[in-house]
């Protein structure tokens, strides 16, 4: 775990919090002002608490870090962090082939383990050749940090892990947001240990999450060669709350699995993913729901006639079989409160989620009528599934019993945040697919107008529910999946509130 502050005082604050959860830390060093005067309070609470094994590290700002001294000044402060009770000191191998053998003898001598790390902040490229520059020092361990700019990259990362991992003590992950699977499966690929945020907003690194996420959502203690790997895939991933929704229900019952937030939108990168990790399963959303379908063996025939899918099951020969749990989730909330069989439903949308919500609408006997940004695009989705298509200008007087948004408008990120005006709704009930946030724009007009609403969270849930059935072969834990992701909607409702965004 990462602690990070700009005096000693907050430093040590943030480690005695830390210290309950996590016997090992790295202080950045770098961080603080001066980091000399910051280490007699420091050596004390490492007195204190012989419990921590400590990992001093002072980065330079050639290298990625934020210690604005020569190389002397950063030999001076790992030099004496380690007399100080630091049990390892982190060198970046920059440092270490640009000071002599003597120099490098003289901070070994001082007691404390030696890291030789390197980081790429730009892509993940000849991990061997860093490794084998690295090598002479002969250090304790060895750290190779670069940046994923593709999910294939942290295959490479894990590869190169099992090659070395019986050469050095490694440690090795990929960072940015495409390297969250590194982070998590790291350790079972060889590298010895990773790293993690103290508590969110205090990374220390592109992609770097929250101790806590890592242990409670991701179990990254109990993960082991048996742990099957699924994950959630598209773009945009970041806010997903799928993760922290089926590792509860893996948890819950008892599934040694884990699942990932997978960002990207290129198909071939996810395949590649998919083949060589292997995944067992994956949960698709834009943009490549209907993109997947042609790399499925076999689809069920709602997949086919949606001509889109959400949720891929692999099967032991390395097979993938497709299944949309998007329409059953779409259905279910609805006809829990009227009668679909001749229904005027309008749906805002013309992508997968809108596909699944059209097609499954049309064959329970709805009125289905298609509204999208790009008309040719509502006009093809309408002529194969048999519904009809409206102009934006014609909305203002027709009246639907239900209105379903099945675009990402009004999705926490997502530009613009309205996608209809008040006037434009006129209907018994408005169905907002998006889920984060709970309350949208759209169903924020709705019940201004005494409009019922159904919330994206029921579709959310229903549609996980029935994906984890098809993986695992269990029932769903319905309730515990709900309670975790309301619980973490009003959480980022309440920050949201206590930190508005600046304009």
């Amino acid at each position: 775990m990462a602690i990070i502050g700009s005096t000693a005082a907050e430093m040590v604050d943030r480690a005695s919090e830390a210290v309950r959860d996590n016997h090992f830390l790295e202080f950045r060093l770098d961080y603080l002002e001066k980091p000399l005067i910051a280490l007699p309070k420091l050596k004390q609470f490492l007195a204190e608490n012989s419990v921590v094994t400590a990992v001093a590290t002072c980065r330079r700002a050639a290298n990625g870090g934020k210690f604005k001294g020569a190389i002397a000044a950063e030999l001076e402060v790992l030099q004496k962090a380690s007399s100080s009770g630091f049990h390892l000191v982190d060198l970046e191998l920059q440092t270490a082939e640009s000071i002599k053998a003597s120099e490098l003898d003289k901070l070994r001598a001082r007691g404390a383990a030696l890291i030789v790390s390197y980081h790429d902040f730009q892509t993940t490229k000849d991990l061997d050749g860093i490794f084998e520059r690295i090598r002479p020092y002969e250090p304790e361990f060895i750290k190779i940090v670069s940046t994923a700019k593709s999910l294939a990259d942290n295959v490479v990362m894990m590869h190169f892990l099992e090659r070395t991992g019986d050469m050095a003590n490694m440690v090795g992950l990929c960072m940015g947001d495409q390297g969250l699977i590194s982070r998590v499966l790291a350790i079972r690929a060889g590298s010895v240990f990773t790293f993690a945020a103290a508590t969110q907003g205090e990374e220390t690194a592109p992609g770097q999450i929250a101790a806590r996420t890592l242990v409670d959502t991701y179990r990254i203690g109990q993960i082991d060669a048996a742990t099957r790997v699924y994950g959630v895939a598209g773009n945009p991933i970041k806010h997903s709350l799928s993760p922290l929704m089926m590792n509860t229900a893996f948890h819950r019952e008892t599934v040694n699995a884990v699942y990932l937030a997978l960002q990207t939108s290129k198909l071939t990168d996810l395949l590649t993913l998919v083949r060589e990790l292997p995944l067992s399963g994956l949960s698709v959303t834009m943009p490549l729901k209907q993109e997947v379908l042609k790399h499925l063996e076999n689809m069920d025939p709602i997949s086919a006639q949606v001509g889109a899918c959400n949720t891929i099951f692999r099967a032991h020969d390395g097979k993938l079989y497709g299944f949309n749990t998007d329409v059953g989730a779409i259905i279910r909330p609805l006809e829990k409160r009227l009668s679909l069989a001749g229904a005027k439903i309008l749906v805002l949308g013309a992508g997968g989620a809108a596909r699944a919500a059209v097609f499954g609408l049309v064959n329970k006997g709805a009125e289905v009528v298609v509204l999208n940004r790009t008309p040719q695009t509502a006009q093809k989705l309408a002529r194969e599934a048999k519904a009809k298509t409206i102009r934006r200008e014609q909305l203002a007087k027709t009246s639907f019993d239900v209105i379903v948004n099945a675009t990402p408008v009004g999705m926490h990120g997502v530009k613009p945040l309205h996608i209809l005006e008040a006037k434009e709704i006129n209907a018994r009930l408005v169905f907002d697919l998006v889920y984060n946030p709970v309350d949208t724009p759209l169903l924020r007009m709705a019940r201004q107008k005494g409009v019922a609403v159904v919330t994206g969270i029921e579709m959310f849930v229903q549609q996980g529910a029935r994906q984890f059935e098809i993986w695992t072969g269990k029932r769903a834990p319905e309730e515990e999946m709900l309670r975790v992701v309301v619980h973490a909607l009003r959480q980022r409702a309440e920050a949201a509130a206590a930190h508005p965004p600046r304009h």
